[in-house]
């Protein structure tokens, strides 16, 4: 099994995407808007791809709440956003939660990628805004225990976003580089009070030169094994964002072995182009035994 996680280019597996499946064995499959029509197609291209990778191929989301949502209506409920959240009770994210969970795996996706840890920062790049829950470490970190507790109610996965913290960051990773200055304890504060052997993380395509003066966060094993593992104390699975943004420089292949080679366990990439989603998977070592632990435990995690 490879330590990738890749994307599909429909609402149905092609006959090429299913022979890669097979030749590569990918860890996981993340789908996106142009993988869902209805909940009985999406069940079945869920189907499809288990069908492949075994029954217990993690199938991840992107489905927060609010404008990052890619099971919508008319066929699942509107979901409000992080931001929504500030200052009510937990209780009342933690069922939103458990409803969007719900939601997911009944359609076949076992893995939510959120909720997001980052803070919201006035005058930040609005790429995250109401994606946060707040501008308060202790908030985010309230809400974001609610939120998880949530998805984990509902059988679901979570995986928080994006380590060691993108509220700061005043361009979208999607389009360039950001770099994030200075002490970074309060972003980092929330992913801390979190941190736990049996969760998933997704990294930050960030610089933050007060760790590493030359490499952003998902390739940086500084910022990955001492601030990461160490400062933060996250035990669980860490993967990557999507390699294919454009903060990250260099062929697919080669980012792909430089992010594993930093230190996360699994490699992201979502376009669902083939020849794009091979090269990643080319670049990929095989999931180590330790990201092998780090699997089971948020699986045994998700369905206590």
């Amino acid at each position: 099994m490879k330590a990738a996680v890749i994307g599909l280019s429909g609402p149905a597996l092609t006959a090429e995407e299913a022979a890669l499946l097979r030749a590569e064995r990918p860890a996981g499959v993340i789908l996106f808007a142009r993988n869902v029509e209805d909940p009985a197609q999406l069940r079945a291209l869920a189907a499809g791809i288990r069908g492949i990778l075994g029954a217990e191929a993690p199938i991840l989301v992107d489905q927060e709440g609010g404008r990052v949502a890619r099971l919508r209506p008319p066929h699942w409920p509107a979901f409000p956003p992080p931001a929504a959240f500030e200052g009510r009770p937990a209780e009342e994210a933690r069922e939103s939660a458990r409803a969007l969970g719900a939601a997911c795996v009944e359609a076949g996706l076992d893995v939510v990628c959120a909720p997001l840890l980052d803070l919201r920062v006035a005058g930040a790049h609005d790429v995250i805004g109401d994606r946060a829950f707040s501008a308060e470490p202790a908030e985010v970190a309230r809400l974001g225990a609610a939120f998880v507790a949530g998805l984990r109610a509902a059988g679901a996965q979570p995986v928080v976003k994006h380590v060691p913290g993108h509220g700061r960051a005043t361009t979208d990773s999607h389009h360039d580089l950001p770099v994030v200055e200075g002490d970074v304890s309060a972003d980092a504060a929330p992913f801390a009070a979190l941190a736990a052997d049996d969760l998933w993380a997704m990294t930050a395509h960030i610089l933050y030169p007060a760790l590493d003066s030359e490499l952003p966060a998902t390739l940086s094993p500084a910022v990955i094994g001492r601030h990461i593992r160490g400062a933060i104390g996250f035990g669980g699975l860490l993967v990557s964002d999507d390699l294919g943004m454009k903060a990250l420089r260099g062929g697919l292949h080669a980012l792909a072995g430089q992010a594993l080679a930093a230190g996360c366990d699994l490699v992201l990439h979502c376009s669902g182009v083939l020849a794009e989603s091979a090269a990643v998977l080319a670049g990929s070592a095989p999931v180590t035994a330790a990201a092998r632990r780090r699997l089971d435990a948020s699986r045994a995690a998700a369905h206590r």
